[in-house]
């Protein structure tokens, strides 16, 4: 049997799952460090009666987030793809959340904190670093119909109102399963060389121009 692997180090600690046909097995460890990675996939593997040799897709997360989390989780998923043997494919954590609305990403808009009044904002597939304001001028200039939020965004008084205002539905960022994820196996190229700025820490932004 050939499985999937999923690993996402960008958020709070470690969430790592292996998936095939009917198969599924969750690692959530919101304290986890980067050195249990390699123990967690035993785990893992070990849960569902599995060797490495069985895993032929790696997806991990390549942020925003934290930068040590993801520097380990990326430089951990390209070791086990360095030899050949299974592809890796390389999403952003924005674009990985998206998924939990289960519709279409037109129609999907994913907010989570970046810091005090800045957020990351995905919409129609493009993803900013932009203040409170600029989130609800997008969000009311769009057709978006549900919205995959962390609990600050949730807990936002301006971004409440305007969710409620425009009828948006929320869905929370946590207490879904990774499998949710799997569709992207579909749509994303995979590559084991990234673009040098590939990894994106919490505090990225694009320069204005």
């Amino acid at each position: 049997m050939n499985y999937d692997l999923i690993v996402d180090t960008s958020r709070k600690g470690i969430s790592m799952a292996l998936c095939a046909d009917s198969v599924y097995e969750e690692i959530v460890d919101p304290s986890g460090k980067g050195e249990v990675l390699s123990a967690s996939l035993d785990s893992l593997l070990a849960k569902v009666g599995a060797t490495l040799d069985d895993v032929k897709r790696v997806m991990v997360t390549v942020g925003p987030g934290s930068f040590s989390g993801l520097r380990t989780g990326v430089a951990f998923c390209q070791g086990l793809c360095f030899s050949g043997k299974r592809n890796l494919y390389g999403v952003t954590t924005l674009q990985a959340l998206a998924s939990f609305a289960g519709a279409t990403d037109k129609q999907v808009a994913v907010i989570i904190r970046a810091r005090n009044g800045f957020w990351y904002l995905r919409l129609n597939n493009e993803e900013s670093f932009i203040e409170t304001a600029d989130v609800i001028a997008r969000l009311k200039a769009s057709n978006t119909t549900t919205a995959v939020v962390d609990q600050a965004a949730l807990d936002d008084p301006a971004l409440s109102a305007v969710f409620t205002e425009q009828g948006i539905s929320t869905t929370l960022d946590t207490g879904k399963p990774l499998s949710m994820w799997s569709p992207l196996f579909e749509s994303v190229k995979p590559s084991l060389i990234q673009e040098a700025n590939y990894i994106q820490p919490s505090y990225f932004e694009k320069l204005k121009v």
